[in-house]
């Protein structure tokens, strides 16, 4: 059962959890859980990674899906994130601007240091919450939303995401520590609308106490 934060006839808001396919695929999809769940279409408008969890949104409608996806390409959506890095990074608050090309065949994003075809810029803000144990809590808020953009921009600079085994931070017991806690962006009928949800699993326990107050 998909947990539902917000349903209407243009829209739901849910949490996916981790190790679920956010688009249509084969076996299990979140999609496909929706619709066995709520009934009628489900028309994804925007992408988490599998091994993430967290705030998604999901149109009911066609008409919803255009609406959705138009305030995606208009920088209308803000998305940010949970994530424990290994280290620390170097500032309390930065901005990270990388180029990075995906692997398609290697389902894997690289920095590279030239624009060329099929390079894309990425941007980032992030907050440092919290250290502990050489681990980092931090939070990120998306500018833009590129292939594993978080994992490979702080893995880049020698802070892989804990459990993200493809990027260097190993693998494992409790899964990859990305979460996406809160989503922000304009229902097809114009009214705002804003949604967070803490993260779950073991790899967050170390950081239970800042992450409580984050509610």
């Amino acid at each position: 059962m998909i947990d539902i934060l917000y349903q209407d006839n243009e829209l739901a808001v849910c949490r996916k959890p981790a190790g679920l396919l956010s688009q249509d695929g084969p076996g299990d999809t979140l999609p496909s859980l929706l619709r066995a769940q709520l009934g009628g279409e489900i028309f994804p408008v925007h992408r988490l990674d599998r091994e993430a969890g967290g705030v998604m949104v999901c149109a009911r409608t066609r008409r919803a899906a255009g609406s959705l996806s138009g305030a995606i390409s208009q920088g209308e959506f803000r998305k940010e994130y949970l994530c424990i890095v290994r280290g620390r990074p170097e500032e309390d608050e930065e901005t990270y601007r990388d180029l990075l090309l995906h692997d398609k065949s290697r389902n894997k994003s690289f920095v590279v240091q030239r624009m060329r075809g099929g390079v894309k810029e990425a941007v980032l803000d992030y907050r440092l919450l919290a250290e502990r144990d050489g681990l980092s809590l931090v939070r990120v808020r998306l500018h833009t939303g590129r292939t594993h953009q978080i994992r490979v921009q702080f893995a880049s600079r020698g802070m892989p995401l804990a459990g993200d085994g493809k990027y260097g931070g190993g693998g494992g017991g409790g899964g990859m520590a990305l979460w996406s806690w809160a989503l922000a962006f304009p229902h097809p009928n114009g009214k705002p609308m804003a949604f967070r949800a803490l993260p779950e699993g073991d790899v967050w326990i170390r950081f239970a106490g800042e992450l409580s107050v984050l509610k």
